[in-house]
């Protein structure tokens, strides 16, 4: 027993020192788990069917574009509290072949007989939340075969058919899934067609019991064998087009018909000699890119993770940033957004000026005159050949907009909801509009070459939560898994989108993990501290290693999150 005793205690002493904060060797105190690291390909996915199914189509040939857009399929089925084929998509994707970036924005427009005078005689000064009012052109079928008729490889049926087949034979659910579905349900169960396809047997299904939807899977059979023409000009648009008649709704045939995607440039900063990436408006994407330039004149990595002073200076650099946002970012086909000027090193060091070291502001003033004229999935695949795909879609608030047209299995988003009904401003509703977006994918590449694909869910705070992972990566050294697990941070009250205005310097929302010190500094400094929100958002990443040639996969460890590679 006492030799025993002496061996434990030399291979204690042989083991490096924990770090400060640590209670294993393996990694930071708040990690959750390792990281993922794999050869020939990764998928991190927010459940592990869908990761399973992106691999499957890696394995069976396909490449990370094709299996991003299975997964996606298959996430519409077995999330459909946060995304579907009623919604719209965004992209990033890293192509090894020309070794460059390509954006995609594959969101809809408003119906084009819909007019804003029409709210004002419903004497409305918002867009309803739910009902047919807010329901915009679903994009994200749209975006599938812009995605796959660029880059993809296998055929559409056989991308799709892992969905179809789980439609119609059934699926466990999770315990949050079936958590968020019996909320819904309290929400939309006397909309039409929601009891018929989400409530079999009179509820939602259970943690575990198996759940089809034969209706879903007819719809993607037909997609998958006839292709996009199906959902927009045929069939499928056609009983969308009946239906929204019906319910006394806008969308109609003719709007389904003239839909069209858009591949845009993606646009960067350099963040301490990282690149890093979005898409710009009409999504909030470059907000992000704000805060970290106004972040970059700041040691941040001296002042330590989870302190007062990061936390003060990252919530002041966000309040600028979505003055910003909520004067400028609206659809670039109606708006001129000065996008360059917006994310340039001149502006942020003119805005960071503004920060107070020891006070927390109540408002900002938007940038200069000259700047006057003008519930979610995130998935990411990597393969083989060097092809990385960040993508994100969602029917915004939660399941949508409550409307299910008849027999096709999927609710349309109420993303329509953004828009503000004020005349004349960037947002102000108009026909043919493409909404306010809260949904952005991001990539970070150096030296011109992929690093990290990326992406956090969770409505309005996906900025904030992409520049935390940024600081947390490069400022504070984490590693992938690392990154998304440090506790979150959270600023709400800032001026939205639709107008309304911060006055009196919103709320600070803080996850467990911050010392009482740093809470209670943080209140010294004018800031207003609230019970954590239960939207911290959902974090998947994917990271090339050019010099081991491996990728590393991360998780959201918040949700149902999982990476897998082979």
């Amino acid at each position: 027993m006492r030799q025993l005793t002496t061996i434990l205690l030399l291979l204690h002493l042989a083991l490096p020192p924990l770090l400060p904060g640590q209670d294993r060797i393996t990694g930071r105190s708040f990690a959750t788990r390792s990281e993922v690291i794999a050869q020939h390909g990764i998928a991190a996915t927010s459940h592990p069917l869908a990761t399973q199914i992106a691999l499957d189509i890696l394995k069976q040939g396909g490449n990370a574009i094709d299996a991003a857009i299975a997964a996606n399929a298959a996430l519409g089925l077995m999330e459909p509290t946060g995304c579907g084929i009623g919604g719209d998509l965004f992209a990033i994707v890293w192509d090894s072949g020309t070794k460059k970036l390509y954006g995609l924005n594959a969101s809809g427009r408003s119906p084009k007989s819909l007019t804003l005078e029409h709210f004002m005689e419903l004497g409305l000064s918002k867009v309803p939340s739910y009902g047919p009012l807010p329901v915009s052109v679903p994009g994200a079928v749209d975006g599938w075969f812009e995605l796959h008729g660029r880059f993809g490889r296998l055929a559409m049926e056989l991308v799709l058919q892992p969905a179809i087949t789980y439609a119609r034979e059934g699926f466990p659910v999770s315990e949050l899934i079936a958590y968020y579905l019996a909320n819904s349900a309290r929400r939309y169960k006397d909309y039409p067609n929601f009891r018929e396809t989400y409530m079999p047997g009179g509820r939602t299904p259970g943690k575990g019991e198996v759940f089809k939807n034969p209706d879903l899977a007819k719809t993607l059979e037909l997609i998958a064998r006839e292709g996009r023409d199906i959902f927009y000009k045929g069939e499928i648009a056609r009983t969308i087009n009946d239906f929204m008649k019906k319910v006394d709704g806008f969308l109609s045939y003719e709007d389904l018909a003239s839909h069209t995607s858009e591949w845009v440039e993606p646009v960067s900063t350099d963040y301490r000699g990282y690149d890093v990436w979005e898409l710009p408006p009409n999504g909030q994407g470059i907000a992000a890119l704000q805060i970290l330039n106004i972040l970059e004149g700041y040691d941040i990595a001296a002042m330590g993770y989870g302190s007062a002073d990061c936390i003060h200076y990252f919530i002041e650099a966000k309040k600028l940033a979505f003055e910003d946002r909520a004067r400028f970012y609206a659809d670039m086909a109606f708006v001129d957004v000065p996008v360059k000027t917006l994310i340039s090193k001149k502006y942020a060091r003119q805005r960071r000026k503004l920060i107070d070291p020891q006070r927390a502001a109540n408002a900002y003033e938007a940038g200069n005159e000259a700047l006057r004229r003008g519930d979610t999935i995130y998935l990411t695949v990597a393969d083989g050949e060097g092809n990385m795909v960040s993508l994100i879609q969602s029917n915004f608030r939660g399941m949508g907009s409550g409307m299910v047209p008849d027999g096709l299995g999927f609710m349309f988003q109420d993303r329509g909801e953004l828009f503000d009904l004020t005349p004349g401003r960037p947002n102000s509703y108009a026909p043919g509009k493409r909404p306010f977006h809260t949904i952005i994918p991001a990539f970070i590449t150096r030296n011109g070459k992929p690093w990290i694909s990326f992406g956090v869910m969770g409505g309005p705070t996906q900025p904030q939560m992409h520049a935390q992972i940024v600081i947390n990566l490069i400022d504070f050294g984490m590693n992938l898994q690392e990154a998304g697990d440090a506790p979150r941070f959270i600023h709400s009250g800032s001026s939205q989108p639709t107008g309304d205005v911060m006055s009196d310097g919103g709320q600070v929302h803080l996850e467990s993990g911050f010392a009482y010190e740093v809470r209670r500094e943080l209140v010294r400094r004018g800031h207003h501290l609230q019970r954590a929100m239960d939207q911290f958002g959902g974090y998947q990443a994917i990271m090339w290693d050019a010099k081991n040639k491996v990728y590393y996969g991360a998780s959201e460890s918040r949700k149902d999150g999982h990476a897998a590679g082979y």
